[in-house]
């Protein structure tokens, strides 16, 4: 295994909301899904969002990801404005600097492991980078399936070539949207201890959405939202800590006789 050790492609913050909003629809149909956020999301570390169904979590993933436009305020990737890039420059940003593992492994079922993983490479004309590529192969245990396509692997195998070719470009953020969602509890374990080893050892970045308080725990951080706001913030979780706060959050919104 190669035993090179890789630093954060930067220090400080990776990714940053500053009064982000985002509002659907128009007049009395209008829905405000994100308001007026303001979180930072520091490099080199694993942060979990979390959030009851309609919170926004998603939708703060999305705008931060450039998969999605603000109403207002600013996303920031590095000291990079996304919310004042253009269509092809918000492009060019996600292929290059962004990586991506969703819930479905999006994988291309003519493809060997290896050819997955490489495939943002060639797409982008890039060099593959062979140190780099057999420490992804090591680190999340796919060196006996490179020849193998998807329909020879298993739901969490597939879902590590996912995160291989997520990381191959080595962007300087990886977002992670459910993606232990469609695995049963041991894949989705094996998967979220391959997701921190990605940060621990490998000098990755990670902002993962789940509703699982026991994936959340596998972060070293856990931003918790409610009603499209940041409503909690929790360090060095545990499944225990994450369902409390959680529970806060539904207490909260929970009507008191006295409001009802």
């Amino acid at each position: 295994m190669d035993t090179t050790v890789y630093q954060p492609t930067a220090t400080g913050t990776a990714v940053r909301a500053r009064a982000l909003t985002k509002v659907y629809g128009t007049g009395e149909a209008a829905v405000i899904a994100l308001d007026n956020v303001d979180v930072d999301f520091a490099a080199g570390r694993f942060t979990a969002i979390m959030g009851p169904s309609g919170s926004g979590k998603s939708t703060l993933m999305h705008l931060l990801a450039g998969l999605d436009t603000a109403t207002s305020g600013q996303a920031f990737l590095g000291e990079t404005e996304i919310t004042a890039l253009g269509d092809n420059a918000v492009t060019e940003l996600r292929r290059t600097r962004v990586g991506f593992v969703f819930q479905s492994f999006n994988l291309l079922p003519m493809f060997t492991a290896e050819q997955n993983i490489v495939l943002p490479l060639d797409l982008g004309n890039a060099k593959v980078d062979r140190a780099w590529l057999a420490t992804l192969v090591d680190t999340l245990g796919l060196r006996d399936r490179l020849t193998h396509r998807p329909s020879e692997l298993s739901g969490g195998q597939q879902q590590r070539v996912a995160i291989a070719r997520a990381l191959i470009a080595q962007p300087e953020v990886v977002f992670a949207d459910e993606p232990t969602g469609n695995l049963d509890s041991r894949s989705g374990a094996e998967v979220l201890s391959f997701l921190r080893r990605s940060v621990r050892e490998l000098g990755r970045t990670i902002i993962m959405v789940t509703h699982d308080p026991a994936a959340a725990a596998y972060a070293d951080r856990v931003v918790l939202i409610a009603d499209g706001r940041i409503a909690g913030d929790i360090s060095d979780p545990t499944p225990e800590a994450v369902l409390a706060g959680l529970d806060a959050l539904r207490t909260v919104e929970a009507p008191t006789e006295a409001t009802r």
